[in-house]
């Protein structure tokens, strides 16, 4: 710590504090500086008295001890805030806050201080102490003296300690929430009578929630917020969506109702993990756009989906995006603490390609998981302490004080709107009931559920409070009756059955159902060569490293001679012509700027000085912007992420690349829950691609495959489309097929390693510049020489050509299935028409017989061509590959024996 950082008044009053509780914790040179301190106050003396009052502004020691004793309150008064509704008293007092430990004592407590030097105000040490328990020690705790940036800790000093007054709600605000609670609560009720047996997981016991969200939305309308997605599990997800997003209380219902089937596409999703958006009009004419994602029960999983759609707004708006669109998420305290991705999203918050501008997240804090308590459920004393490494601040709030949850709702969306960083408040409630209406708690928290249950309702606390104190709101049987009413006739009222479908807003135009059609996606010759110029001119005296210029050099000749194009440079061309077609490229992935392989090289960085030039990102026209970011460490959180975007961009190519393969293993949630199926759970659905890298090249288990298996597992519907390219022309025509098509679906692309560099695996200008992509493709040898066809996938194809010519058998037909599925019969029968009358039909693929191609298209293979298929290729195997060198050449060897041996 320099002598110019220790100039932050806050920081110097805490070293002090941790002087004077324990020397050696600091340095000698600070040490040395505060016994000088405290020798030279003691050499001073007491001021003289003041005639008419007790006063120590002089008092240096004493000063100084005031000053920590603000510190300490700061830093740690959160500990003794009354923050639990279910607790038999609040903490009155804390070891590390008694008077004692900063050289004070209770006769001090008439003295008058200077607490806030740069004010001039004095007061006596007990009013100082009686503000600081109000700011730190009441409803609300407040950690963040962690936060490094002293204007983000003063910003907050000065809302918690001189702003208590003016931030209080006016009356005509506190009926509104004694109303927004009776709301809750008797929807709740309501539901629970009406719809006997049926699980709804219930907001009861944290009715507050509603509150809260209902603070950030009406305060954010008066903001340049025009977006607001929300993010959340099923607990209270009912109450939110008939109160926060103003769904139809007659479509809830309906839901309950499993005579009054509402429309849907596909299988559906239960009532709780369904999604919604509205618009609000506000009275200056604007519109505030309100989104409730889609959620399965995987909780927390729906966080970087949530922050990924926010981002693609902000995206679209441009550079106001971060004031306007603004992501909230609402965890459960178990699950904020347990499930990983909640750290991968909180990683996520600043940096560049993944920052939305700082996300509102607030913990709803049951003090239960299922039937787990705390103490079982983390290692932390809060359910929130994962937060701080974000050093923002986290609000504790107790459940029953709608004020206070009214308060820091305002505080919350003021701070991230002023900083742009997330900020985190836990409402610390209870649940009324267990984990569904059908679980009983106390089975496993008797005594709990004992005080539960003896427990007011929190709105009946409420309105007891108000009217003790004076407030005229008519009286809560006034509210309950009207709320009741008007939950009585909407049970008679019809539903709207469009109201939930998809594929509205941006996803207009765009067609629901996969349809069969041969797209167009080749590019002329003069604008391939144009745009591969554009691509090789840098800067002046930009001088990228030698090989990685050598790279360009040898894209920009195979496009000048017409031959010789590699992957690297079919995908660039791919990138380069949606671009100047107006249509966005956003890709994102561990290492993703260069590639993995060396192949990509979309930022090239000067040898000299290190500055980065990206050739894409001069090209788009009509704002289509080229994005390309190397993703943190995280597959499920960045999938995720990717995935919203995707949602939220349908008309851009939203691209997630695995390092290798095999860490799509990392993404399995969203890719099942999500990817798989969004579009038949709750007809959404999505163009994002996922490129792959897959080959077995003896690199071991984990580097070898991408499960292929796994992802055919999940076709179905024609609700993906799985792609195994061979050649940089077809890859080259599938990203471009993606945006070309009429409809979106997740595009699954296995990408090579080894075939980056291949001699074999390179296209001509004339393969890019005409046709489309080619689900299958044929051989084209002589079919009255055939005698054994062979169909395979991918990588594996270049081996096999290779080996046909070393064993002599020209008699051997080898043709390529680069789409797996939709697999359609008809485009293979075509392919291999000349050839059905071979005898001889094998499928020969790398991977174990349990994995790969092989398991899914074996029988689809039969029924095409009417023939039994020979299986060629490894034997089934727990693990995908051997992590041998030696062994993979054994086992490669023979499985290329096997596919050209006779009979």
């Amino acid at each position: 710590m320099s002598f110019k950082d220790a100039l932050d008044p806050s920081w110097l009053e805490g070293q002090y504090l941790l002087w004077r509780r324990n020397p050696e914790s600091l340095s000698p040179d600070w040490r040395a500086f505060f016994e000088g301190f405290e020798l030279a106050d003691q050499k001073a003396g007491p001021p003289g008295p003041v005639p008419g009052k007790a006063s120590c502004v002089g008092c240096s020691a004493k000063q100084s001890g005031v000053q920590s004793l603000i510190y300490g309150y700061r830093d740690i008064g959160h500990l003794m805030a009354c923050t639990d509704p279910l607790a038999e008293s609040c903490p009155v007092t804390h070891p590390q806050l008694e008077l004692s430990c900063f050289g004070l004592d209770p006769s001090d407590l008439a003295t008058e201080f200077s607490p806030w030097s740069d004010s001039g105000r004095s007061a006596t040490l007990q009013a100082i102490l009686d503000s600081l328990r109000e700011s730190y020690c009441g409803s609300i705790g407040t950690e963040f003296m962690h936060i490094q940036e002293p204007a983000e800790r003063q910003w907050l000093i000065e809302r918690l300690e001189t702003a208590n007054n003016d931030k209080r709600l006016s009356t005509e605000e506190r009926i509104a929430v004694l109303k927004r609670l009776v709301e809750a609560s008797l929807f709740e009720s309501f539901l629970h009578r009406k719809f006997l047996g049926q699980k709804r997981f219930s907001l009861e016991g944290g009715e507050s929630l509603i509150v809260f969200l209902d603070e950030v939305v009406n305060g954010a309308a008066a903001t340049r917020v025009s977006e607001i997605v929300f993010g959340m599990a099923h607990r209270g997800r009912l109450n939110v969506l008939a109160h926060i997003m103003g769904k139809p209380l007659a479509n809830i219902f309906s839901e309950f109702s499993d005579n009054r089937e509402l429309a849907f596409v596909g299988e559906g999703d239960v009532k709780y993990h369904k999604g919604f958006s509205t618009d609000r009009r506000l009275t200056d004419g604007r519109r505030l756009h309100l989104t409730l994602a889609f959620n399965p029960s995987h909780l927390e999983v729906v966080d970087p989906v949530v922050e990924g759609k926010t981002r693609a707004i902000q995206d679209t708006l441009g550079s106001e995006g971060k004031d306007s669109a603004l992501p909230v998420l609402v965890h459960g305290d178990a699950a904020f603490a347990g499930q990983g991705i909640v750290a991968e999203t909180l990683n996520m918050s600043q940096l560049e390609g993944y920052t939305t501008g700082g996300t509102i997240h607030v913990v709803l804090n049951n003090q239960i998981g299922f039937t787990t308590l705390p103490k079982d459920a983390r290692s932390t004393r809060y359910a929130t302490d994962i937060a701080r490494m974000l050093m923002i601040p986290i609000f504790h709030v107790h459940g029953d004080d709608p004020d206070a949850v009214a308060r820091v709702g305002r505080l919350a969306l003021e701070y991230r709107q002023a900083f742009k960083r997330d900020v985190v408040v836990e409402i610390i409630c209870y649940r009324r009931h267990g984990h569904n209406e059908g679980d009983e708690p106390a089975f496993t928290q008797p005594l709990m559920y004992q005080q539960i249950s003896q427990r007011p309702l929190s709105y009946k606390i409420f309105a007891s409070k108000l009217d003790a104190e004076g407030v005229d709101f008519g009286g809560v049987e006034s509210i309950e009756r009207d709320i009741t009413g008007r939950l009585e006739q909407a049970l008679t009222e019809e539903p709207d059955p469009t109201l939930d479908l998809g594929f509205t807003a941006g996803w207009q135009g765009i067609e629901r159902d996969y349809e069969v059609q041969p797209v167009a996606t080749g590019v002329p010759h003069a604008v391939l060569a144009d745009l591969t110029s554009r691509l090789s001119t840098l800067p002046p005296g930009f001088a990228p490293h030698p090989k990685v210029a050598a790279v360009y050099q040898r894209r920009n000749e195979a496009v000048q001679s017409g031959h010789g194009l590699d992957w690297g440079g079919a995908e660039a061309l791919a990138f380069a012509t949606l671009l100047a077609e107006g249509v966005a490229v956003r890709l994102s992935g561990q290492d993703s700027r260069r590639g993995t392989f060396n192949h990509r090289h979309a930022v090239l960085h000067d040898s000299n000085s290190d500055e980065t030039f990206t050739p894409l990102a001069g090209i788009g026209v009509d704002g289509a912007r080229f994005s390309v970011y190397d993703s943190l460490l995280s597959e499920a959180g960045v999938l995720g992420f990717e995935y919203g975007y995707s949602v939220a961009s349908p008309e851009s190519l939203v691209i997630w690349e695995a390092q290798f393969g095999d860490f799509a293993n990392g993404g399995q949630v969203v890719i099942d829950q999500f990817i798989a199926a969004g579009e038949s759970k709750w007809d959404r659905s999505s163009g994002l691609v996922l490129l792959l890298p897959h080959g077995y090249e003896g690199n071991g288990a984990e580097h070898s495959s991408a499960r292929v298996e796994r992802f055919l597992q999940l076709c179905a519907e024609e609700n993906m489309l799985v792609c195994y390219p061979s050649t940089p022309a077809q890859l080259f025509h599938l990203l471009r097929r993606q945006v070309k098509l009429p409809f979106r679906k997740p595009l699954v692309v296995f990408t090579p390693k080894s075939m980056l560099r291949h001699p074999a695996c390179v296209s001509s200008l004339d393969g890019l510049a005409t046709g489309g992509f080619c689900e299958v493709l044929p051989d084209p040898v002589e079919p009255s020489t055939v005698s054994t066809a062979i169909l395979c996938s991918g990588k594996l194809y270049f081996e096999l050509v290779e080996q046909r010519a070393a064993s002599g058998r020209s008699d051997v037909a080898i043709i390529r299935i680069e789409q797996l599925y939709p697999f359609r019969a008809g485009v293979l029968l075509a392919a291999v028409a000349p050839l059905l009358g071979v005898g001889d039909w094998r499928w020969v693929q790398e991977e174990p017989a349990n994995m790969g191609a092989w398991p899914y298209i074996r029988s689809l293979l039969t029924a095409a061509i009417g023939r039994e298929f020979r299986y060629v290729g490894r034997p089934a195997s727990a693990a995908p590959a051997t992590g041998s060198h030696r062994m993979h050449g054994i086992e490669q060897k023979k499985l290329l024996d096997e596919a050209f041996q006779k009979g």
